[in-house]
């Protein structure tokens, strides 16, 4: 990772969001934005993001917190909840009305998967054909014309653009031809995603965003909204994923051992700690994951410019109570992913 200029302290920010549980991957991330600010003399925030209303639950929220403090994590000011004030949310919404970048859509899932002729979705998301571009503009007229709900979509600009990114460096997305014109409020009424990132960051003053790399094609995305809200951009920095023994990549939805079943069963968060410092590619001494240092007792043994590239895989299993740490190392200039043992 690229070093910042001398002197800089920056803010990162812990984001986690109440659907599941956490797992090891997002150990690692937050691991990596805590280190990258406390290391620099930096600020780092701790954001709740609830706002998938049908997800998330408290009992979530509780256990993210207590895994941060499991790993000693700690933040500075308040937390931001998202689904406490909506309404900074709604106001950048108006905002890019007003300003003619964003529109009323009352398109429907089903609908926009018919105007593509085929089914071209990745994941969650489906590729906007553009029908209600030109159409409505207000969504109270849109859905008075419709008899629909409406929900908004930023008003994609066409082109690819550069994204610089601190561990990829030059990365190149077109957004528009990768998803179109993007949903920044759905038509039950919930705030997307790219939109309140977008103002979260920028209300906690947030400058450096550390996160997992499946992340990186949203960069574009949120520096669209960033330039259209005339909000300063964050320098980005996305680290490589977890992925597990078949090299799947560690998530929530396909049930990866969470971080509270390693408290539960007396796992020393210490080892956890030290994975992440070496299967980042941190460690500039022969300090193997094991050498029983906390979070904050790694911070003079990090070099913070050589976060490797390459994903990590890892057997989760072996994070067992008595489980030995098997010492290895991960390559910080690039080649095959490196498999550990914990």
């Amino acid at each position: 990772m690229g070093a910042p200029p001398a002197g800089a302290s920056p803010t990162t920010r812990l984001a986690p969001s109440p659907t599941g549980l956490l797992h090891l991957g997002h150990a690692r991330s937050f691991l990596a934005a805590w280190w990258v600010a406390r290391a620099r003399g930096g600020r780092v925030r701790l954001r709740i993001e609830d706002l998938d209303r049908g997800r998330s639950r408290p009992e979530w929220d509780d256990a993210a917190r207590a895994d941060l403090e499991w790993l000693g994590l700690d933040w500075d000011g308040p937390v931001l909840v998202q689904s406490t004030d909506l309404a900074p949310y709604h106001s950048a919404i108006d905002q890019l009305l007003r300003a003619g970048a964003a529109f009323a859509c009352v398109c429907t899932r089903r609908e926009l998967l018919e105007a593509l002729d085929a089914p071209h979705a990745t994941g969650d998301e489906v590729p906007y054909a553009g029908t209600c571009r030109d159409r409505y503009q207000d969504p109270a007229a849109a859905e008075r014309a419709s008899g629909r709900a409406a929900g908004v979509r930023f008003r994609v600009p066409p082109g690819p653009r550069e994204i610089v990114d601190q561990i990829h460096g030059s990365v190149i997305a077109n957004p528009a031809a990768e998803c179109g014109d993007f949903l920044v409020l759905r038509r039950d009424g919930a705030i997307a995603y790219q939109l309140a990132v977008v103002v979260d960051d920028a209300r906690q003053g947030v400058d450096l965003v550390v996160r997992g790399e499946d992340l990186l094609p949203s960069s574009a995305r949120q520096e669209l909204l960033q330039d259209a809200l005339g909000l300063a951009r964050p320098s980005w920095c996305h680290v490589p994923l977890v992925l597990d023994s078949e090299g799947e990549r560690l998530s929530k939805r396909a049930g990866s051992p969470p971080l509270a079943e390693l408290r539960a069963n007396g796992v020393d968060p210490r080892r956890v700690v030290g994975w992440a410092a070496a299967s980042l590619g941190l460690v500039t001494d022969e300090r193997a994951p094991d050498e029983g240092l906390d979070a904050a007792g790694w911070i003079p043994h990090l070099r913070l410019d050589r976060i490797a590239r390459d994903p990590v895989r890892i057997d989760s299993s072996s994070f067992g109570p008595a489980a030995e740490p098997e010492r290895g190392r991960s390559d910080p200039a690039g080649g095959s992913d490196t498999t550990w043992s914990a």
